[in-house]
């Protein structure tokens, strides 16, 4: 009886420590997994509802003619501006980093935004144009013939000139996001340390990794100093193999 009582308690022990051992394996290789970043991310800054406030609170002073902020936003859709994040596991839980804003991205998106910026203009010098009465005036073309006759340059180019600046400089994106330098990533929280670029220092952000997603929270307390606050949640996209070669 004891012999098998013996046996019984030596197979519980070896099922056990078998089962142990595929548990911290699996915590090991999957359930740790999220703290491995490596590979090419990519997000997209909205700049949509900036430019559209910014557009809206110029427009509005338009004599005699009344619009919204909602009529402005109609216009402008999709404004992002790409930001992109290299990370490089070189230990468990830590790697290196580069982080960029795209130039060409910046000024495409300035230039849509401008875009959509005087095709509301010019609907509502159309409007300003028929109340006083010239119809013949109130179409598009010929708003456009207009503001070249009067300034001198499209209703873009005039509006990129003389009106508001729409979007965050270049220069300030590039202050709160380039930069390279080491990273740590345990419980959900990643610290990069800047070595170069102006957001040179330390940032703490909260993180979720899951799949070809990474999600950056932030620490709004550090995100404040340097007015990157308002743009969080950060939202990554794992760059594919296919889209690497083609932005090679």
């Amino acid at each position: 009886m004891r012999k098998v009582m013996k046996n019984a308690i030596i197979t519980f022990l070896i099922l056990f420590l078998g089962i142990s051992t595929v548990f911290l394996a699996y915590l090991h290789f999957f359930a740790s997994d999220d703290r491995n970043l490596t590979g090419e991310w990519c997000a997209e800054l909205d700049m949509t509802g900036q430019a559209a406030a910014m557009a809206y609170s110029w427009l509005r002073d338009i004599e005699s003619v009344s619009v919204s902020l909602d009529e402005v936003e109609s216009y402008m859709q999709d404004l992002t501006i790409q930001v992109n994040l290299t990370m490089e596991q070189t230990g468990r839980a830590e790697g290196t980093f580069r982080c960029s804003v795209l130039p060409e991205s910046y000024d495409a998106c300035r230039q849509a935004a401008y875009e959509a910026f005087a095709e509301a203009f010019r609907s509502l010098v159309a409007e300003r144009l028929r109340m006083a009465g010239y119809g013949d005036y109130a179409e598009g073309e010929a708003v456009e013939a207009l503001v070249n006759e009067t300034f001198g340059m499209s209703a873009a180019a005039y509006l990129m000139n003389c009106g508001p600046s729409l979007l965050p400089s270049l220069e300030e994106l590039q202050a709160a996001y380039d930069g390279s330098g080491t990273y740590e990533a345990a419980d959900g929280i990643l610290v990069r340390k800047f070595d170069t670029g102006g957001a040179a220092g330390t940032r703490q952000e909260q993180y979720i990794r899951k799949e070809s997603g990474l999600i950056l929270l932030g620490d709004t307390d550090d995100a404040a100093a340097d007015g990157s606050a308002e743009y969080y949640p950060m939202i990554y996209t794992l760059k594919q193999p296919d889209s690497l070669e083609g932005n090679g």
